[in-house]
């Protein structure tokens, strides 16, 4: 029924085997153990990018949290629109709801399906999946410290999977199995503890959520230590790598997202340094296409070169002689209309009739006695 996902896990772990095997033998138990640890190690490695995507998607939330808070006082009784608008507003930001949820989804049936291959190492099968008769020999044969991997503190576990309350006491494998469970359970708080530890104010506050954060940061770790006596030494490696894994996971992408984080922060800062005016220097209002009535409140540093006026005629002094008008082709005042002009007569120093005397104002002409 689940093949798809049985087939790929044997597959993968057959590899590792036949890679660690070449190098310390293909009956060794540590060539098996690390072979289990690098299956864990391939599936994460493939679950990296939807890890950051996760972490991601859980940032851009914390931004609109606000807009969030308010659709649900807007929409508190109507939780069909509730919906679509937050749909609406996830699309908006770019978050991807199902994509928090898609590393958990993925490593439950491949959880699954280790623990079912596992369990088909039996010594009365003829094949296990992509495994032979004589790799599943291999594995029968394989131990650490004097423990097969099938073995668990309590229960007969000849084929792996077969918990049983009732079974043997294996004492010989307390020296493997305990300390991988008390480091199973530590990395467990301690990923559940980073976790919460990079969670929104927001959803720190809510009651459901702090519940569930009690449960994996305590209660996990617990159950690993309790229930990890009828855990065969394969699952308690798997539960440990995968641990590990996440915990050195989540310190790497968060720290890198934190200082992408305060980079953008620090170039958002130098940009409205270099936009905002120096001390002392006066802020431009105008812009290149702004109206003439902007233009002409702009204040400026250049000098205003003020429109010379032009002088207007002066009077002349008591006395002087009147400017001709030579431009005009005028004669000067008060002798157009004299007798000797209109006669063409000459005057009396015998000069032309072209020629016309000059008089000053205030004197009288010796003609004239």
């Amino acid at each position: 029924m689940l093949n798809f996902i049985y087939y790929p896990v044997s597959g993968i772990l057959w590899f590792w085997h036949k890679v660690f095997g070449f190098l310390f033998g293909a009956d060794n138990g540590f060539a098996w153990a690390l072979a289990v640890i690098f299956l864990v190690f391939t599936l994460r490695a493939l679950l990296f990018k939807p890890f950051v995507s996760q972490v991601r998607s859980m940032r851009k939330m914390q931004e609109f949290q606000p807009q969030i808070k308010k659709l649900q006082e807007k929409y508190k009784n109507d939780r069909q629109k509730l919906a679509e608008e937050m749909q609406k507003l996830q699309k908006e930001h770019g978050v991807n709801p199902l994509g928090g949820c898609l590393p958990v989804l993925v490593q439950v049936p491949v959880f699954i399906g280790l623990f079912h291959v596992l369990r088909g190492f039996r010594l009365d099968y003829a094949y296990n999946y992509v495994f032979s008769y004589a790799d599943i020999q291999s594995f029968d044969n394989a131990t650490i410290f004097g423990a097969k991997l099938s073995d668990a503190i309590s229960g007969n576990l000849a084929a792996v999977g077969s918990l049983s309350l009732g079974g043997t006491f294996n004492a010989h494998v307390i020296p493997v199995a305990l300390p991988l469970m008390i480091i199973a359970s530590v990395a467990t708080h301690f990923t559940a503890r980073v976790s919460a530890a990079h969670q929104s104010p927001a959803a720190a506050a809510n009651p459901q959520a702090a519940i569930m954060q009690k449960l994996t940061m305590w209660l996990f770790p617990l159950g690993v230590l309790v229930f990890g006596v009828f855990f065969p030494i394969a699952i308690l490696l798997y539960w440990l790598a995968n641990n590990s894994w996440t915990l050195t996971q989540q310190y790497l992408v968060y720290g890198k997202i934190a200082r992408e984080e305060e980079e953008q922060r620090a170039q958002a800062a130098a940009q409205r340094d270099l936009l905002a005016p120096k001390p002392g220097q006066k802020p431009k209002r105008a812009a290149a296409n702004a109206p003439a009535s902007a233009a002409v409140d702009e204040p400026t540093d250049e000098p205003v070169e003020e429109p010379v006026a032009e002088a207007a005629p002066s009077k002349p002094r008591p006395g002087a002689r009147p400017v001709t008008g030579k431009s005009s082709g005028r004669a000067a005042p008060g002798k157009v209309n004299s007798p000797a002009g209109k006669n063409g007569s000459a005057s009396k120093n015998g000069r032309g009739s072209g020629q016309l005397a000059s008089s000053r104002p205030g004197k009288k002409s010796k003609k004239r006695r």
